[in-house]
C-alpha cells in the first residue's frame, strides 16, 4: 500500500455552532491521507493508474462548502465518507480537520478533530 497526502488545505467555509461563525465563516484547515495500491503507475507513469490529487482537492472543497455543518466532527465525517465511496480502491483514510480560528478563549495554534476508518468499515 501507498499513501498520499494532501495537507493544510485551506478552505473558507460557515461551520460552527455561534450564529457569528454561520454568517461570516471562517478558514478550515484540512489534512486527508489515503492508501491505495497504485503500484501500476510506478511502470506506466500514467495519470489513469492514479487517484487524481487536483480532483481529490476539488472533492473535498466542494464537501467543505456544500454543507454546514455545527460541529468539525461531522464535516471531518462527511469528508471521509465521500472519499471512501468515490474512490472504491482506496483502503484507508484519515481525514484531520482545524479550525484555527475558533471563538473560544485561551492560546492555542488551533482545534484539529481527526477521523479515520478503512475499506472494511463499508462492506
Amino acid at each position: 500500500m501507498n499513501t498520499l497526502r494532501l495537507k493544510n488545505m485551506k478552505i473558507f467555509a460557515y461551520h460552527g455552532v455561534n450564529n457569528y461563525e454561520k454568517k461570516f465563516g471562517a478558514e478550515f484547515q484540512i489534512d486527508l491521507e489515503i492508501t491505495y495500491d497504485n503500484n501500476k503507475s510506478f511502470i506506466s507513469d500514467k495519470l489513469k493508474d492514479v487517484i487524481n490529487y487536483e480532483e481529490v482537492y476539488v472533492d473535498v472543497e466542494y464537501c467543505v462548502k456544500e454543507n454546514k455543518y455545527n460541529l468539525i466532527e461531522a464535516l471531518a465525517e462527511e469528508i471521509l465518507n465521500f472519499i471512501m465511496l468515490k474512490y472504491t480502491v482506496v483502503e484507508t483514510s484519515v481525514v484531520r480537520v482545524r479550525k484555527p480560528f475558533a471563538p473560544i478563549k485561551g492560546i492555542f495554534d488551533n482545534i484539529e478533530f481527526e477521523i479515520a476508518k478503512k475499506r472494511s468499515d463499508y462492506e
